[in-house]
């Protein structure tokens, strides 16, 4: 049997390094990566430990780790999440390595990542494609994965949260446990790798490192990967746009307002003509319901970040706090009423006129250009009030 600790002395009497294998019935190949993680560490002269957080595995994965010398830790909640949660909660190490027990990650890669981490980055982040310097081998990943999802996910990572990587998926990375612990992570499915890199990206993206790494064939054979393209793939796009109310829903609502408020004002003095097609009345009650979405949209964008903030799944925003100096319940009510009134005094005089032709047929192109803003003015002015008392009730710090 070989120790469960390897490698040399850290200069206290704790261990440098824990490797956590999430586990599911990794027979085929737990060995292979238990084998390796304990040799590089070995020949590093890193002081650490190998750990198996087992979920359930039914194929003897337990009795393999064990025989190795490996601390197996049993997780009893089902997900990739929450097995890693529970093997990093027993890691004792100062930074803690993950890596599935595929063989696709080859453990001898270890020492790498440990020497970014001792240069003192908090999180350490494996790259397989090529664009960050990595190597995919032949049959290590599927084609759609490696061309398309990968790398559209990758994208989006950097676009909306500025994560300083090229590979959002690969599941090998190394972290400082104490930056794990403050990043706070929630998620117990395939989204627990992703929320890492965004959290970490918005909390010190400046100690983010990439280091390049070699994708392998994964080695099971008793059962296909636990990865399911366009599930995993739906659940990672859900995950960042809710992971995002600026993308979700203030910039597109900003969108739609903005272009609802532009072709209303180019409608309410009567229809345009541009190459040949007229907009009349109808364009502009479209236009009008643009405003009105785009404007929800937005108070939605401003729900959803205090209550991220409130749950500590976002940090505090200074620009949001700052903005809640300037706008406050009162002055959003008085807003809200304003909005409301004038809403209520362009249809008292829609009905003025209605009632000067004798409540009998109007010319409807003309009425409307007066009734279609007074509407959305008085629908805005009531959601703004509404919005107002609710922004304030999520602003209420919790004992």
């Amino acid at each position: 049997m070989m120790p469960a600790e390897c490698g040399g002395a850290t200069g206290d009497s704790g261990l440098e390094l824990s490797v956590v294998m999430p586990c599911l019935n990794e027979a085929d190949t737990l060995e292979t990566c238990v084998e390796k993680a304990m040799r590089a560490m070995r020949e590093a002269g890193i002081a650490g430990e190998v750990i198996v957080a087992d979920n359930g595995s039914t194929d003897g994965s337990q009795a393999i780790a064990t025989r190795l010398g490996a601390r197996v830790v049993p997780v009893t909640a089902r997900g990739y999440g929450n097995a890693l949660m529970g093997g990093i909660a027993a890691a004792r190490g100062r930074y803690v390595l993950m890596g599935d027990a595929d063989d696709s990650y080859d453990f001898l890669e270890v020492p790498k990542f440990v020497e970014k981490l001792r240069q003192g980055y908090q999180l350490v982040q494996g790259c397989r494609l090529e664009t960050g310097g990595g190597r995919v081998l032949p049959g290590a990943m599927p084609f759609l994965h490696r061309w398309w999802g990968n790398p559209m996910f990758s994208f989006l990572a950097r676009l909306m949260f500025w994560a300083p990587i090229h590979d959002v998926y690969c599941g090998m990375r190394g972290f400082t446990k104490e930056f794990y612990q403050r990043l706070d992570q929630r998620c117990t499915g395939m989204e627990f790798a992703v929320e890492m890199i965004i959290k970490s990206s918005i909390h010190a993206a400046e100690q983010i490192a990439e280091v390049p790494i070699t994708l392998h064939p994964d080695g099971r054979k008793a059962h296909a990967p636990h990865l399911k393209t366009f599930r995993d793939g739906w659940r990672t796009l859900r995950f960042l746009l809710l992971y995002s109310p600026r993308w979700l829903f203030l910039y597109p609502g900003a969108i739609l307002m903005i272009s609802g408020l532009v072709l209303s004002a180019l409608l309410l003095t009567g229809p345009k003509t541009i190459r040949g097609v007229t907009f009349e009345v109808h364009t502009l009650l479209y236009a009008a319901l643009a405003v009105i979405i785009g404007f929800q949209a937005a108070t939605f964008s401003v729900f959803t970040k205090m209550f991220a903030i409130g749950e500590r799944l976002l940090p505090e925003d200074p620009r949001l706090n700052r903005l809640f100096t300037v706008v406050t319940l009162e002055k959003g009510l008085i807003a809200g009423a304003v909005l409301l009134l004038a809403g209520l005094g362009g249809s008292l005089y829609a009905l003025q006129g209605w009632a000067s032709a004798e409540f009998g047929p109007l010319d409807r192109a003309t009425t409307l250009r007066l009734v279609i803003p007074s509407a959305v003015a008085m629908v805005l002015g009531i959601q703004v009030i509404l919005a107002s008392f609710f922004t304030s009730v999520l602003g209420l710090r919790r004992r």
